[in-house]
């Protein structure tokens, strides 16, 4: 393959993501959900590092600023997902490139998605539950489940609408980070690809939605099941966050999924398909 400054050329890594997505459709089921429980748990990891970062950071830092150091931090999740090898939905979406050039079927497509959206939402639902187990979020006087519910509210109270264009640029981003991801040779290029747009759409305030597993699922535990000394402690009651449902949940993070995957599969997908797969005429270049 051509390489310019030790990087796949674009059009190299528009062939290299339509290999990788039948490669995907070609494994096994196990082999599939586990990879995905995993991603489900890595960006699950960010999302805990991100909510420990926010906490008291807007005291210190302008508003830009902090967004910026929350977003940082979680890159951590597709840098283990990328780096460490596990299949995320929102990465997978590029699978369209291999079925737009007919090399893959729609049926093995929405197999594959269907298995790692399941896998996913079980490995970051699962690590908030550990999270919670661990008494993480009381850390800080506490300070670390308000952060945490805090956030949980302010997605469960987006409108249907809003929610769809958050998760469509989110995942306009998160693809052309791991896009970037596919060019890079080293660990270190990768992970350098990989932090300023991850970066750039949490600081945006934009819808992941297996990011938003973890948060809800952590909103949820934390309104049903913290004790009363911390909701005493920190001057709060449960029915102040009365908006986390699981009903809230379903059809909030359905929403976000559709935006996703339109993002990505429309807006990054297909695109570099259409700039350097599409079918030619012949001696077009």
């Amino acid at each position: 393959m051509n390489a310019t400054l030790d990087a796949l050329l674009p059009e190299d890594v528009a062939r290299k993501a339509e290999a990788t997505g039948v490669a995907k459709a070609q494994r096994d089921t196990l082999t599939l959900f586990t990879l995905a429980l995993l991603a489900g748990a890595f960006i699950a990891l960010g999302a805990m590092f991100s909510t420990l970062v926010s906490v008291g950071i807007g005291d210190l830092l302008p508003y830009g600023l902090a967004r910026l150091a929350i977003g940082t931090v979680f890159a951590l999740g597709l840098i283990l997902v990328v780096v460490c090898g596990a299949e995320l939905f929102t990465g997978d979406v590029l699978m369209t490139i291999a079925w737009a050039g007919r090399r893959l079927k729609t049926g093995a497509m929405l197999r594959v998605w269907a298995i790692v959206l399941v896998g996913n939402l079980v490995g970051a639902a699962g690590t908030a539950l550990l999270v919670f187990l661990s008494g993480h979020p009381f850390a800080g006087a506490g300070g670390v489940a308000v952060a945490a519910l805090d956030i949980a509210r302010a997605k469960s109270e987006l409108g249907l609408v809003q929610a769809f264009f958050l998760g469509v640029m989110c995942n306009v981003l998160v693809c052309l980070a791991v896009w970037a991801s596919l060019a890079a040779r080293s660990v270190t290029d990768k992970i350098l690809v990989i932090v300023p747009p991850v970066a750039a759409f949490v600081a945006a305030g934009f819808e992941h939605s297996v990011a938003n597993f973890y948060y809800l699922t952590m909103g949820l535990l934390l309104r049903h099941l913290a004790p009363d000394s911390f909701w005493h402690g920190r001057g709060l009651a449960p029915d102040q966050f009365a908006m986390l449902t699981p009903g809230t949940f379903v059809i909030g993070q359905a929403v976000v999924v559709l935006g996703n995957l339109l993002g990505g599969a429309a807006l990054v997908a297909l695109v570099y398909w259409l700039a350097y797969l599409r079918p030619r005429g012949e001696g077009r270049p």
